[in-house]
């Protein structure tokens, strides 16, 4: 067994108005947290929690991860759009064309999210939340697919993408080129030890697969703090 995908943990200026936001987008219900504060909990059986803990440092640089929005027709790519405009949303340049048929946009506290047009063949059946969209190499790709055991979906031209088997969201990594990293990444993966594992024996099968201990300096009480090939930091929780 290899560990599971358990929650997104997204930094926030202030949490309870973020996790507003998305709560909102993305149609999940919102509960305190007794970790983080605020979680909005996963739509469904494949998804995970997206917690919002407090960071009081402003947003510096893009994202190396955002989500990417499904749309089942054009109506209802214009209404997320729509909705997320007015809740303090607002549209996003990183040197779109204006033939581009998807949307991009920036929550409130400017962290970039696209709004995917209708019929694209990538993200059919995923849900919503279609993909987390990151910067990444193909190595750490490959990683990902062996420490989540999700199979990867798309190897070609140094990018890369896995899913679940059981489905739901993806996680895709761009290839090169990458933009230059500024400090610690505001999303990051939580990672649970397996039902029949412990968190000693994961963070040493991670390690095996190209991760490195960190010292993060903050989240769960007992998690530890890991970077991946490329540098991004995640952590594995204690038993659930």
């Amino acid at each position: 067994m290899t560990c599971q995908l358990f929650a997104l943990s997204f930094d926030a200026n202030q949490p309870l108005s973020l996790a507003r936001f998305w709560s909102e987008i993305l149609g999940r219900e919102m509960v305190d947290d007794p970790h983080e504060g605020v979680t909005l909990l996963p739509g469904d059986a494949t998804g995970f929690r997206i917690r919002f803990p407090a960071n009081p440092e402003p947003k510096t640089g893009r994202n190396w991860m955002h989500f990417d929005l499904t749309s089942a027709s054009p109506a209802g790519q214009q209404r997320t759009v729509a909705r997320s405009l007015a809740r303090g949303g607002a549209h996003f340049d990183v040197g779109q064309g204006p033939d581009e048929d998807h949307v991009v946009l920036a929550d409130p506290e400017g962290n970039e999210f696209c709004v995917i047009e209708p019929g694209n063949r990538f993200l059919a059946g995923c849900g919503l939340l279609g993909a987390l969209s990151c910067d990444g190499s193909q190595e750490v790709g490959y990683f990902w697919s062996a420490a989540l055991g999700w199979p990867l979906v798309w190897d070609q031209d140094q990018e890369t993408a896995i899913q679940s088997p059981a489905g739901g969201t993806k996680i895709s990594w761009g290839g090169p080129p990458f933009q230059a990293k500024t400090g610690r990444n505001r999303l990051r993966l939580e990672l649970a030890p397996p039902a029949d594992g412990d968190q000693r024996s994961e963070v040493d099968r991670l390690i095996s697969l190209g991760a490195t201990r960190i010292d993060t300096g903050q989240g769960d009480v007992g998690a530890v703090g890991m970077a991946d090939p490329d540098g991004n930091e995640f952590c594995v929780l204690t038993p659930r």
